[in-house]
């Protein structure tokens, strides 16, 4: 699947502009509205979905059904769908509920378009600011509100120079969270919720690194893409490939990666 030619390339690339520009319509008909309410799916603890959420999704899956009806998908809100031409793609609708319910413009669209080696292509997309950062099948550029530019990651610097973003600051359990603050210490600067707009701002030079755990698939696939399109590099905190998410380590470049790859493993 690595050579797909540019016929298939450019239609994907297509397919996943459609995904993007349908999913900005459904989360900007109910962002900062007046009564929008969320269920949570879980008990112990508030992870929230909402009408947008669904409703993001529903529509993505219904030009895939049209456009591509033999790739599989894989979103966060519905069940996955098998598909037979050997691609998946991959949905988060919503990245950052949290953020969207509080009205903040850091929630993002993650689409991602996978062979069985990982994503091969994805889009973070930024509906109420109108950013769209993507990478893979030979792009890794950014359009927005300051127009088109390409995306590279940030030269290597030390990490008592670098910026660290993470969305939680309590970091999954208690003995990552002492993992992650191993790195914080050292760390020039360390900021906290931005979900998945933190990783494309590494992919735009703006930030060092982002370290996180817990994630699904459909949370790291598009950020993979378009991170490592733009020269940096993401993996698990052992440094190998991580498409199914769980603990990440995305890094600017492999400098920085290793510095914090050490600190992460004591």
């Amino acid at each position: 699947m690595a050579n797909l030619g540019k016929a298939l390339a450019d239609q994907l690339v297509a397919t996943a502009a459609q995904l993007a520009d349908a999913a900005r319509e459904a989360t900007l008909l109910h962002f900062r509205a007046e009564g929008l309410t969320a269920d949570t799916k879980e008990q112990h603890r508030f992870d929230p979905v909402t009408v947008a959420d669904r409703l993001s999704e529903e529509r993505m899956r219904a030009i895939l059904a049209r456009l591509r009806p033999d790739d599989g998908i894989l979103g966060e809100e519905f069940g996955p769908v098998a598909g037979t031409s050997g691609l998946t793609w991959v949905l988060d609708p919503i990245d950052g509920t949290r953020g969207y319910l509080s009205g903040t413009p850091t929630w993002g669209v993650l689409i991602s378009v996978a062979d069985g080696t990982g994503p091969i292509y994805g889009i973070i997309d930024q509906p109420y600011i109108k950013e769209r950062f993507e990478g893979g099948l030979g792009r890794a550029e950014v359009n927005g509100p300051m127009g088109h530019r390409v995306l590279k990651a940030r030269s290597a610097r030390p990490l008592t120079e670098a910026i660290l973003f993470s969305t939680f600051p309590e970091v999954g359990s208690a003995e990552e969270a002492a993992a992650f603050r191993r790195v914080a210490s050292k760390a020039r600067l360390v900021r906290y919720g931005m979900d998945c707009y933190g990783y494309a701002l590494i992919a735009a030079g703006q930030i060092d690194l982002v370290i996180e755990a817990g994630l699904q698939t459909y949370d790291v696939q598009a950020p993979i893409a378009v991170i490592e399109a733009a020269g940096g590099i993401v993996t698990d905190w052992q440094g190998r490939p991580c498409p199914q998410g769980g603990q990440v380590l995305a890094a600017a470049n492999r400098a920085i990666h290793a510095e914090a790859l050490a600190l992460l493993n004591g």
